[in-house]
């Protein structure tokens, strides 16, 4: 597929508080007025006024984003359980934006390991970057696990001794 770049308008792009050496990735116009923004730190949702930053939010705070090319949308998912963030987007054949969404999310994770916990289910414990390079180590639960059940502890903080080790930070 050939992507032709949805212009950022003027307003918009100004309205963006990029960090000195931000650059912005791709963007795309959505249906409900606003624009998703990919920078090369954060996903940035701005409008439907331009001065109207939405939502910002570091790569490493994306569980996983998922297109349905269908419906034109993609729904992200949070490390922190908050809501999931749905986007419509108007043109999806005319942006970069998914792909942009997909390869920062990707870059992001150093390492990660799913590993089933005590009383079923399984818990995904990963090593990832931020914008600025630092590693840090994550456990984000599935549906149903209690990361505070000794047992369930036990298994994620084995775990996560075990990325953080062979991604090179401390255990």
């Amino acid at each position: 597929m050939w992507f032709r770049r949805s212009p950022l308008p003027d307003d918009v792009r100004r309205a963006l508080p990029l960090a000195r050496g931000e650059r912005v990735l791709a963007s795309a116009d959505l249906a409900d007025g606003r624009w998703a923004v990919a920078t090369t730190a954060d996903l940035v949702v701005v409008g439907p006024e331009p001065q109207d930053v939405g939502t910002r939010r570091p790569w490493c705070d994306v569980d996983r984003g998922v297109f349905d090319p269908e419906r034109s949308e993609l729904q992200i998912s949070w490390v922190d359980a908050a809501p999931d963030l749905v986007l419509r987007l108007v043109d999806p054949e005319r942006t970069p934006f998914p792909q942009a969404l997909r390869e920062r999310v990707q870059w992001s994770v150093v390492l990660s390991e799913t590993v089933a916990v005590p009383g079923g289910g399984d818990v995904k414990v990963a090593v990832r970057r931020t914008a600025g390079g630092r590693f840090f180590s994550q456990a984000v639960a599935g549906p149903g696990v209690d990361l505070d059940d000794p047992a369930v502890a036990r298994v994620v903080d084995a775990t996560e001794s075990r990325v953080r080790g062979a991604s090179g930070l401390p255990v």
